[in-house]
């Protein structure tokens, strides 16, 4: 009884925090809608700030309505002025306080990439285009053998998408795996490794092909609930997550991750694949260093 009115008590809090906020940033979005030149980069900072303010009143909620360790390592070097490339094992939506809990204002505010029709969805695409999320076209190799003369635009529709980012630092998360983590995907993909699912590099490396000459470092963030459960939502509000560890590690990031033809160029295609399977090796090694500690 006491979880179940924590998780209704935490809920509502949550819920008031959003209704609170969303009018303000729907202000500024609109203004940005029509405003001209820099000043819809002024728009932009005002929507980053009330996106930050929502997470930290998220945070400081958290705080104080369940028990839950935040175990924050490294990141000590972290910069509100530089841009990252983060990328993390997946495992369920308690990953996305996660992030919040170790990155909220000690980085840019993060951002997603999002397929170009969400950009159609009320209320969130709006939030999301003046949030500055890029938002990518991905044509299928099914669709470029019948309309050859598309090939290359996606990725100029999503380096276009990028351009703001020029002016301003940004925080970009990439889930590698696709999709959350559980014993019955890695079975079924005959994943090599113990926590982690097959890493997909063509997400990566098209990510670095639209926005390497703006990133400046690497995080490689390892997440790992030390509970032999992998907790969701519900549990995390409602106070039965005891502690979450997130590891934090700046890498440097490679020139020569990028300047290549992922789609067509066998050797580059090799050499980020290389990487991307080192990194998930280490990572997965370093899981579970994290989960047998007492």
């Amino acid at each position: 009884m006491r979880r179940l009115l924590t998780g209704c008590f935490v809920s509502l809090l949550l819920l008031l925090n959003t209704l609170i906020l969303i009018g303000p940033l729907m202000v500024f979005a609109l203004l940005k809608l029509v405003a001209p030149g820099r000043y819809r980069d002024y728009m932009s900072w005002a929507v980053m700030w009330i996106a930050e303010t929502w997470a930290e009143i998220d945070k400081l909620i958290f705080a104080l309505c369940i028990p839950t360790q935040w175990d924050i390592r490294g990141g000590e070097d972290l910069r509100g002025d530089t841009s990252y490339l983060v990328i993390s094992n997946h495992q369920s939506w308690v990953d996305i306080p996660a992030l919040i809990q170790a990155l909220n204002r000690r980085t840019p505010f993060f951002k997603f990439f999002l397929k170009k029709e969400l950009i159609w969805v009320p209320f969130l695409g709006l939030a999301w285009w003046a949030l500055d999320y890029p938002f990518m076209k991905r044509y299928t190799k099914a669709f470029l053998a019948k309309h050859p003369e598309l090939a290359g635009q996606d990725l100029k529709i999503t380096k276009e998408a990028c351009e703001l980012f020029k002016r301003q630092p940004v925080t970009v998360v990439n889930y590698l795996e696709g999709t959350r983590f559980n014993e019955t995907k890695r079975k079924q993909q005959d994943s090599p490794f113990t926590r982690l699912l097959k890493p997909k590099a063509g997400g990566v490396a098209f990510v670095l092909a639209a926005m390497g000459e703006q990133l400046d470092a690497v995080l490689d963030v390892t997440v790992v609930y030390p509970q032999q459960k992998i907790p969701g939502f519900w549990d995390l509000i409602s106070g039965a997550v005891p502690k979450v560890i997130i590891d934090i590690r700046t890498r440097e990031l490679d020139p020569a991750l990028w300047q290549g033809d992922y789609e067509n160029d066998p050797a580059f295609r090799q050499t980020v694949q290389n990487w991307v399977n080192q990194l998930w090796t280490e990572k997965d090694a370093r899981i579970e260093q994290l989960r047998a500690e007492r």
